[in-house]
């Protein structure tokens, strides 16, 4: 997938959002599978041009706990949209979420509605989340 957006012309706020939506994803249904974390790895590695990992990495996710858990995942959401700042970018975000929660070779149906719902925050329309489920999950 062409990515569109490199760690050299996104800002922090947004690379970390677009971290965040995957990060969001693999928690979506309860689990953190080990295919699921070695995609979220991978995916990360590679958005950032291999700059954030090990410790920096596990700092970060640790940010991201403390914020969902004083937050909640809704407000979590909204804060995607803003940091995200654009369509594009939005749209970006809902796929790499979906290839998070596709990793493990499945999509129940709390990932599903996991995904109408970042959709929905993200203001992507419904259909073109489908369109992406399928492409990317078939």
């Amino acid at each position: 997938m062409s990515r569109g957006i490199s760690s050299r012309d996104a800002n922090e706020a947004k690379l970390e959002a677009l971290i965040e939506t995957m990060y969001l994803a693999a928690r979506a249904d309860g689990e953190f599978t080990i295919e699921e974390r070695a995609h979220f790895v991978s995916s990360v590695q590679s958005l950032t041009e291999r700059r954030l990992e090990g410790d920096k990495l596990d700092r970060l996710l640790a940010r991201f706990q403390s914020e969902y858990e004083k937050n909640g995942l809704k407000k979590r959401l909204v804060s995607l949209k803003t940091r995200l700042g654009d369509p594009r970018a939005c749209k970006l975000g809902l796929s790499m979420a979906i290839r998070m929660l596709a990793s493990d070779g499945k999509l129940q149906t709390s990932e599903r509605e996991f995904i109408l719902e970042m959709a929905d925050s993200l203001g992507v329309d419904r259909d073109t989340a489908a369109d992406l489920v399928k492409e990317i999950a078939g």
